[in-house]
């Protein structure tokens, strides 16, 4: 399955684009409105049946009803597969809602890392975490929960960003797969009617009015076995592979791209200025994956900087997309991003965001990436100039041996 682009993981528009299905969404609108008032009366008293009655199945088994009225509909699928004794849930992100979704099906925590705090924040169903602790205390906070008896296990979203569920998952961090060897990943669909299921940049409040504005929103929630981490196998490893298996499950694409990359994405796709019809703006090559309706050399750019990302994971992609538009080739452009060597016109937030990706990004296997370095400093301009050159090839080799490993290649094809 070819590796989707950043553009088909979001939908930036909420209202369809297709003619026929926006001229039925003009007849629902004054159904909608109506709707959407009458359930934030209703929304009100499901709040407080949740916060009146004590934690119980009974008390999921209501609110679960009273949320269907509310056009929230959960469905789930082998329920047999959970374990109660597991202590973390890991699930891929859809809505600003997941989270609500699961603890109508069994009870779980799930920590509120930024965002809104207080009332606020426990009114919304999250556990507030100070994160001015710091990540390394968070964790350590966490590890000590999960190994508690008698709590609800921890539900985590290692996306740490919502897609529309349609094309790919975002890469998961690797933190939340070390706090314990045991987990249950959850698989979760969400499907919706004549309107988009978020967009970006866009408040958890106009969400909730969307999701009371639309006919329904149903959600389908499978559960898979518990996976254990094998002897050796380090927390990012334990991360890809749990991510291979929901995506598995849910028909997309498991991808390498981060949560900062969409935060860039979305950021270059804010402030692009609208392109002519008559052909490409000059240094437009560069960011051209970030536009909708990509050409034919924009979208040739995407597809070599999705190679280089396969070899270069922790390289964000704008970085990546830059240099490819000056060199357009990906073993030039492997080569340059191994060597560190940028354009000295490189924007200042670009060289930034690319050091703090390679230092946050290097887990268990960065030994292996290192790059050679000469034995000794030549004594002559011919032996450093000769030195310099062993090390391209190195670093060249290296890359090449990569690649064709990433992709099952054989040797000889490659030549």
């Amino acid at each position: 399955m070819e590796t989707p682009l950043i553009d088909d993981m979001i939908d930036f528009r909420r209202l369809p684009k297709d003619t026929l299905v926006l001229l039925l969404l003009i007849i629902y609108f004054p159904v909608g409105i109506c709707l959407m008032l009458l359930r934030i009366f209703i929304g009100v008293h499901v709040f407080l049946v949740s916060c009146a009655l004590p934690e119980s199945f009974l008390r999921r088994f209501i609110v679960r009803i009273m949320c269907s009225v509310l056009g929230m509909h959960v469905r789930q699928q082998n329920p047999q597969s959970r374990d109660k004794n597991t202590k973390l849930y890991i699930c891929n992100h859809v809505t600003e809602f997941d989270h609500n979704i699961i603890n109508l099906l069994t009870p779980c925590c799930t920590p509120q890392f930024q965002g809104s705090t207080g009332f606020v924040c426990w009114a919304r169903g999250f556990m507030e975490v100070h994160s001015t602790l710091g990540r390394g205390a968070i964790g350590e906070s966490l590890q000590r929960y999960c190994s508690t008896e008698g709590v609800s296990p921890l539900l985590l979203l290692p996306e740490e960003d919502t897609t529309n569920g349609r094309a790919g998952l975002l890469k998961f961090c690797s933190w939340p797969f070390s706090l314990t060897d045991s987990i249950q990943p959850v698989a979760l669909r969400v499907a919706r009617p004549l309107i988009a299921l978020s967009t970006p940049e866009t408040s958890w409040l106009k969400e909730l009015l969307w999701t009371f504005f639309s006919p329904f929103t149903v959600y389908h929630v499978s559960w898979l076995p518990p996976v254990s981490r094998q002897d050796g196998e380090s927390s990012q490893e334990f991360a890809n592979k749990v991510q291979e298996l929901l995506a598995c499950e849910l028909g997309l694409v498991s991808t390498k791209i981060t949560k900062a990359d969409k935060a860039e994405h979305v950021k270059r796709k804010r402030h692009a200025l609208p392109q002519p019809s008559t052909g490409i703006r000059p240094g437009s090559v560069g960011l051209g994956f970030m536009v909708q309706g990509l050409g034919t050399d924009e979208r040739r750019i995407a597809k070599m900087a999705q190679q280089v990302k396969d070899v270069l994971p922790h390289i964000p992609l704008n970085v990546i997309t830059k240099d490819l538009a000056k060199t357009n080739c990906v073993n030039v452009t492997i080569t340059n991003l191994l060597e560190h060597k940028e354009d000295s016109s490189a924007d200042d937030s670009d060289t930034l965001l690319f050091g703090a990706s390679v230092n946050s990004s290097y887990s268990s296997d960065s030994a292996q990436t290192m790059k050679p370095v000469a034995n000794s400093f030549g004594k002559s301009p011919v032996d450093r100039h000769l030195s310099l050159q062993e090390r391209k090839e190195a670093l060249y080799n290296f890359a090449r041996r990569r690649y064709i490993e990433k992709h099952g290649l054989n040797q000889a094809d490659s030549l």
